[in-house]
């Protein structure tokens, strides 16, 4: 399969997909690994034990949800002005620098412990994740579009191999970041990981292909006209909103109710990541091959999400307690039904782009990836702050109970845009058909005809 690049003012034509990857997209897939690795361990590597040592530095479980939230409000705001000038920085440019930055950033974080207890522990907090989320998005962004550059037919099925990758990073970093802070303390999970991350730097500025392309008069703003594109919009958000508020509560709600100590709540966190990174490239694969199905993919998915978090607490309606094995089963039916949710969302976003005037090129694939990546990003800090307000106002059972109906309503307003989608094309369909019909028909019936000849 071999991919095109866009060059002066001429137009790419996708080749046609052949049995081998080419060199090129080899390396890239390489360089996408490492990316999506690399930063899901640095991501993840806090939710363990960062969340008990901010309440031993006086921070509430409120402000906690906003230092975890302030990552994806800064990813948000990069990820929307980077798409859009993606061409004119240059992809490889972006995910070398945003590595750089999100690594070093990464390791002072370590050292934030050595600060004084309070406001200057929170402030610090915050402009170091605020950095670090400038530089992940840059990275992010920039994979997202260059992975759809290269394998232009083939998209659900890379990203889905990719999320091994992203399902890899999840899965280590928490039990990795636990054991870590046991063993050493504070500063080492965040030294080792940060320098990880920073190894991918020079292998990508080695093996990432550089792409010349020509900048896009479209916007957001005409892209998010598409009722379409806002539905699926709605579908991600609802995703990282859940991941995001487990990241900022579930520890501690595993600490408090079942009495689990920081490694095995990294342990705990598997339940969820596993699953997700096992199923992803199988779900990719269903996808690219049967792009009809996608809709319902991400229907089934968003319905069984809903279900499954009313079950997290579970939701004090049920009168159920808390119980260790409820909640690695819910982990894990989470992790397979937001892996079927989120996998087919990207491609669809494009096709959908593509089907109404976007043009096929580097650029309308940075304004896809930005959005895509800025949503992802607006349900990372949404489920964290409301998340961890509504869990301290409340409780972490109705909390999740929340995160489950904004899933279920979500995968809700799918059904109904896409049975009255389904049923305009059927009515399409009704009038060529009769048209054509029409068409077919003599003007004059046979007993009119012979009339006329008659006469």
């Amino acid at each position: 399969m071999e991919c095109d690049q866009d060059t002066g003012g001429q137009g790419s034509a996708r080749e046609t997909p052949g049995p081998k990857m080419t060199r090129q997209q080899l390396l890239t897939l390489i360089a996408m690994a490492s990316i999506n690795f690399s930063s899901m361990i640095c991501y993840s590597i806090l939710g363990p034990f960062f969340p008990n040592e901010a309440k031993k530095k006086g921070v509430s479980q409120a402000m906690i949800g906003l230092i975890f939230g302030i990552y994806a409000l800064c990813t948000l705001v990069g990820s929307l002005v980077l798409g859009k000038y993606i061409v004119q920085i240059g992809a490889k440019i972006m995910i070398v620098a945003g590595l750089f930055v999100s690594s070093g950033c990464t390791v002072l974080f370590g050292f934030l412990d050595q600060v004084s207890d309070g406001t200057v522990f929170i402030v610090l907090c915050f402009i170091t994740r605020c950095i670090n989320a400038v530089g992940f998005s840059a990275a992010v962004t920039s994979s997202f579009a260059i992975s759809a550059k290269v394998f232009p037919d083939n998209i659900a099925t890379v990203l889905g191999f990719m999320e091994i990758f992203t399902g890899l990073g999840l899965i280590l970093g928490p039990p990795l970041g636990g054991w870590l802070y046991q063993s050493f303390g504070y500063e080492i999970p965040f030294v080792v990981t940060g320098c990880l991350l920073f190894a991918a730097v020079p292998l990508n500025m080695w093996i990432l292909p550089s792409f010349d392309a020509v900048p896009s008069q479209d916007s957001f703003f005409r892209l998010c006209t598409r009722i379409k594109i806002l539905l699926i919009c709605f579908v991600v958000f609802t995703v990282s909103s859940g991941i995001g508020f487990m990241d900022a509560t579930l520890s501690i709600f595993a600490i408090e109710k079942l009495n689990m100590s920081a490694g095995r709540v990294g342990l705990l966190m598997i339940g969820l990541s596993l699953p997700y990174g096992a199923a992803s490239p199988v779900f990719g694969i269903i996808s690219d091959k049967y792009p009809s199905f996608r809709k319902w993919m991400m229907v089934i998915g968003g319905m069984a999400t809903g279900v499954s978090f009313c079950f997290l607490g579970p939701l004090p309606v049920f009168h159920m307690r808390s119980q260790l094995w409820l909640t690695v089963l819910v982990l894990v039916v989470v992790g397979f039904s937001v892996c079927m949710t989120c996998i087919p969302t990207f491609a669809e976003m494009i096709d959908c782009a593509h089907e109404n005037g976007f043009e096929e090129g580097l650029s309308t694939l940075g304004l896809v990836s930005g959005l895509f990546s800025a949503v992802w990003s607006a349900g990372m800090f949404f489920g964290p702050t409301i998340g961890g307000y509504i869990t301290q106002v409340l409780n972490f059972e109705w909390s999740a109970g929340v995160q489950g109906a904004l899933a279920f309503l979500a995968a809700l307003f799918q059904v109904i845009y896409f049975t009255f989608e389904e049923i305009q094309k059927n009515k399409l369909q009704k009038t060529e058909t009769t048209l054509s019909q029409g068409e077919k028909s003599p003007l004059l019936s046979k007993t009119e005809a012979i009339a006329v000849d008659i006469s």
